[in-house]
């Protein structure tokens, strides 16, 4: 039997591997049309930060270990044109011919592209660049060595994008972020974002948001932004996403649905017969909704080659969907998310809540403890998880790895604090911010707690409420007064409840939101209307500085 491979890197070569590992006498033809075959993507802005000083530490296998160990026939430089399952066969072109070659089995991995608009002037720019593989980062390499850049801008804010900002920092460029969505990082939720927002801004790279690049001029030298203004460059990364690169597949009949990508069974068979396809091409089912989705990331198509050669070697293997699991590096902190954020849940018409949890990596009395912001979004009737996201400066996979690993054995909020986690000084905390989400969660869903978020504030002081803030005096004259708050510290509360009006709905908050749940508990017991402010001034201060009055 004759298996043909259409692209290598993750999905590609994570197939070709395990099918020889299935199939000893099978022959397996891998072509790609780059020159590289088994490559580290996601390191690529690393070496051009310099953090990764070889750059042959990039390329994970070479075609002669690969032919050496499994057998494989690996062709770089062969671009498949065209495919034709009426003959089984396709077309391949090389630096020297064209022909065809006919295969018993079809594995499409062909990944995705950067998208490239059709921007004015862009064509004629000598100083924009993408970044999908190691040739673009050679590009890249070598205009920095030879034209010394002192001016770099980034158009797109998703993690390539930001990746790419820290490196040309650090190789003391003046950056500037541009974005045309109103906040960065798509997968996060905007307070979340902001978090990494700070960071960058803190140093030094400006950051743009709700402007997108409108036109190039002066040969790339100057951008023209969506708002007039203008800003010069001496290096621009283009980094506005990724699309399927299935044009050839469109183009052989086989099926395609949201941006062009390609729909797979379970098992990972395409519509025609004897064709299946993994990786950043193919649409893959949300675990969550179900809903057919695009996920460009590195380890869902590793897994995806995988189970793709047991089910092509006939192992009752299925795939179960995928979360978007991520993380991102931004300077000193860490940036992870995994499942649904509520701008898609709110899409989505799904009900929601969310608790905001502020934890340490480690024991706080431990040298070095950092904190943890995270975030935790679930069902509110039946305690089912939707998704997670955290910030922090250490940690933060930890924490996402847990979560999505309940998300995808169907856990519920009620089960996180029950999730036995290692626990020393160094290394945790007897009660992991993960437990406190889930004893934060489910103090919702059973109804001993009701809270409000950051943005709907001025909602309720608008109604007339009683905003209520239980930090201590001196917190509050150190840290800064929230606007139109009265101050009753937690501790003196019970005996000045009489302060509090009996007819008023009363919006309790403190630093974090764990006091004021405490508060919380008082006065819903004293018979009063309370809710609490989740995240409470930590949120605030984040997201409406101008809110805080200091003395």
């Amino acid at each position: 039997m004759r298996v043909v491979v259409v692209g290598g890197v993750a999905g590609g070569m994570s197939f070709a591997t395990r099918f020889r590992r299935l199939n000893e006498n099978a022959e397996i033809i891998v072509l790609d049309k780059g020159p590289y075959v088994s490559f580290a993507n996601c390191g690529l802005p690393y070496h051009i930060g310099g953090e990764i000083e070889d750059r042959d530490d990039l390329i994970v296998v070479s075609p002669e270990t690969l032919k050496a160990r499994f057998q494989l026939d690996i062709r770089p430089n062969h671009e498949v044109v065209a495919i034709h399952p009426d003959t089984k066969t396709v077309t391949v072109v090389n630096d020297e011919e064209t022909f065809e070659l006919s295969y018993d089995k079809l594995l499409l991995s062909p990944g995705a592209k950067p998208i490239v608009p059709p921007i004015p002037g862009l064509t004629e720019s000598n100083n924009v660049f993408s970044l999908r593989n190691l040739p673009d980062m050679d590009k890249i390499v070598r205009h920095i060595d030879n034209n010394a850049p002192q001016k770099a801008v980034v158009i797109g804010a998703g993690f390539i994008g930001l990746e790419m900002a820290e490196v040309l920092k650090h190789r003391g460029l003046d950056v500037t972020i541009v974005e045309m969505a109103p906040q960065i990082l798509a997968p996060l939720d905007t307070e979340m974002a902001q978090f990494v927002r700070d960071e960058l801004e803190s140093n030094g790279i400006q950051v743009l948001v709700g402007k997108g690049a409108q036109e190039f001029k002066n040969k790339g030298q100057t951008i023209i932004l969506s708002d007039g203004d203008e800003i010069e460059s001496d290096l621009t990364i283009l980094s506005i996403g990724v699309m399927p690169d299935t044009a050839i597949a469109q183009e052989a009949g086989i099926e395609t649905g949201f941006k062009g990508g390609i729909r797979i069974d379970e098992f990972f068979r395409t519509n025609v017969q004897d064709i299946y396809a993994v990786g950043d091409a193919v649409l893959v089912k949300h675990m969550i909704t179900q809903e057919e989705t695009l996920i460009s990331l590195a380890s869902p198509a590793n897994r995806q080659g995988r189970q793709a050669a047991d089910t092509m070697s006939g192992l009752p293997r299925k795939h179960r969907g995928s979360l978007g699991t991520s993380i991102l590096r931004a300077f000193s902190i860490g940036a992870g998310s995994t499942g649904l954020n509520e701008r898609q849940l709110q899409t989505l018409g799904y009900p929601y809540e969310s608790v905001h949890i502020t934890g340490k990596n480690h024991a706080g009395y431990f040298p070095n403890a950092t904190a943890i912001n995270l975030k935790l979004i679930f069902n509110p009737q039946t305690g089912a998880i939707y998704g997670a996201q955290a910030i922090g400066e250490d940690g933060v996979d930890k924490r996402i790895d847990v979560i999505a690993t309940a998300i995808k054995g169907g856990m519920t909020v009620e089960d996180l604090p029950e999730l036995e986690l290692t626990y020393a000084p160094p290394f945790g905390t007897a009660k992991d911010v993960v437990n406190i989400a889930g004893y934060a969660a489910l103090n919702i869903v059973e109804g001993y707690s009701e809270a409000i978020q950051w943005d709907e504030v001025d909602q309720y002081r608008n109604q007339g409420a009683y905003l209520l803030d239980v930090r201590d005096a001196m917190e509050v004259k150190e840290a800064g007064a929230l606007d139109g708050f009265h101050n009753i510290p937690l501790n003196y509360l019970r005996c000045r409840l009489h302060e509090i009006p009996e007819d008023a709905e009363v919006i309790v908050a403190c630093h974090s939101g764990q006091r004021s749940y405490s508060a919380m508990r008082v006065l819903k017991q004293a018979g009063y209307k309370a809710k609490n402010l989740d995240g409470a001034f930590k949120y605030q201060a984040l997201m409406h500085p101008e809110s805080v009055s200091k003395e």
